[in-house]
């Protein structure tokens, strides 16, 4: 975006162009009271600021410090006349202060890319999150003055520097930890299986059994998050304004938890002027849907095409915009409305047609496209009253990092395949074959148990990934009995 500004000698006026929305409309009152109380003079005229291109809608304060120094410019109080080797952002306070704005990173890497820019001059709070792009000069300054002073006198601001690689490896740090979950061995041992693997995973079983527990520390134990990774989860923060203050970079996988009241705009993201939703920001990470179910059957099915291709495409009459969601998708439920059906030690209340109603909440075509279903019974006193013995996230996560870099090798020559729940048909087979042995395994369980043809291909994606954990070259029968395991619920649950 570029900044014009005009000053016609007629009756005082303030018009900005280039489709403004509301926020970039009040900065007018806010770039006259910041000019004037600054020691400038706010010119008695008609002010003309332009925004171009003037097809594409501007929203946002960061306009704001701008369109000041463009009419201090332009009303003859600096002698320089043009300030386009720099990019300028900033909101204004009334007294001429700068407050922070949104999406900083992202303008930031974008100006790296142009030639002939001596740098970014934007507000001291913004400084740290700016400066992850590598390359570009980053100015924090505080007031309209001090950047006046910066442009017009040449008075020194040293460039704000920040050593990308301490501040990544600092902040690759979980306060949560897998050996906290008391048993659930098997549970564990199928998080692990789809952290390697990248798939997404239903926990189902009664209350209290720890399904929102392991599902929090999922993130802990996926592959270590690349530098390239945390650069893209930032920028979508930024864009979002969810950036934590004073945070350079987020450098841990995500985990977002939306409440089941949330719209389907609010999940894939959307609004006048599109913003990220909750699939976007779990991007690189997890969005853990707790209580299934009780989502709206709508806001669940527009997670579908994320789920398959990665992105969100919102479409408005403004604009398209398109936002990355490559995601693990984790969910948990009750498996009947009072959550007791099927635990030994507690009667069940709900009759047969309430489970089935319950359970239709999820539609098949979602459910197939969610890789592990795994039961999570209650945990027995034994388990709960003795000290955590299971194995730390940092451990399970060497097991992951390893079976991720196989991955990463075998999927070299491919596009958009990173790991295994990645594959497509065709992928799936150049790279799954199984013997007769297995294929007669695979056939019994879908004869029994019903499953489909997605559910077949997910069941040799799973297996894939548990042959990469053990090191093993193909896929062997005691892959794809274990993978068999993590479609194996009572399929009485899912009846419609």
């Amino acid at each position: 975006m570029e900044v014009e500004s005009d000053i016609t000698p007629v009756l005082p006026a303030f018009a900005t162009l280039g489709l403004p929305n509301e926020a970039v409309k009040e900065s007018k009152e806010r770039v006259m009271s910041a000019i004037k109380n600054s020691g400038y003079i706010f010119p008695n005229k008609k002010v003309t600021i332009n925004l171009a291109p003037a097809d594409v809608r501007k929203e946002g304060s960061a306009f704001d410090l701008p369109m000041a120094i463009g009419i201090i410019a332009a009303t003859g109080q600096t002698a320089r006349e043009d300030f386009d080797d720099y990019v300028v952002l900033g909101e204004l306070s009334l007294d001429g202060s700068l407050r922070p704005i949104r999406g900083a990173l992202c303008m930031a890497l974008h100006a790296r890319e142009r030639d002939n820019l001596k740098g970014m001059i934007l507000p001291r709070e913004n400084a740290k999150e700016a400066a992850m792009a590598k390359g570009l000069k980053i100015y924090p300054v505080e007031s309209l003055r001090q950047t006046i002073d910066f442009l017009e006198n040449g008075v020194a601001i040293n460039p704000f520097e920040i050593d990308v690689k301490e501040v990544f490896e600092r902040a690759l740090e979980y306060s949560i930890d897998f050996s906290d979950v008391k048993g659930q061995e098997h549970a564990k041992r199928a998080l692990e299986v789809a952290a390697a693997g990248g798939h997404n995973i239903v926990l189902i079983g009664p209350p209290g059994s720890g399904k929102t527990m392991l599902a929090r520390r999922l993130p802990t134990i996926l592959p270590n998050v690349t530098l390239d990774e945390a650069l893209q989860t930032t920028k979508i923060h930024s864009v979002a304004g969810l950036l934590p203050p004073d945070t350079a970079l987020i450098a841990t996988r995500p985990f977002r938890s939306p409440h089941h009241t949330i719209s389907d705009a609010g999940l894939i993201g959307g609004g006048r002027i599109p913003r990220p939703g909750e699939v976007s920001l779990a991007h690189h990470g997890v969005l853990f849907l707790d209580e299934m179910p009780e989502f709206r059957k709508d806001v669940l099915e527009v997670l579908r095409q994320p789920m398959e291709d990665g992105r969100v495409t919102i479409s408005r009459a403004a604009m398209t915009l398109t936002y990355p969601a490559k995601f693990m998708l984790a969910g948990a439920l009750n498996p009947c409305p009072c959550g007791y059906h099927g635990d030994p030690s507690h009667d069940c209340t709900c009759t047969s047609f309430q489970i089935q109603r319950y359970m239709a909440r999820i539609s098949g075509p979602l459910l197939d496209r969610i890789d592990i279903h795994i039961e999570v019974p209650a945990v027995k006193f034994k388990e709960l009253s003795g000290q955590p013995t299971g194995e730390s996230s940092k451990v399970v996560r060497e097991r992951a990092n390893a079976a991720r870099g196989v991955q990463l090798e075998r999927f070299k020559d491919e596009k958009n395949v990173f790991c295994n729940a990645h594959m497509e048909s065709k992928e799936i087979r150049r790279y799954c074959p199984i013997d007769d042995d297995s294929k007669e395994l695979l056939r019994q369980a879908i004869t029994r148990l019903g499953l489909s043809a997605r559910a077949y291909d997910r069941i040799l994606k799973v297996s894939r990934t548990i042959a990469d954990l053990e090191s093993a070259p193909g896929i062997l029968p005691q892959h794809i009995s274990e993978a068999i395991q993590y479609r194996s619920l009572d399929r009485s649950l899912w009846m419609t």
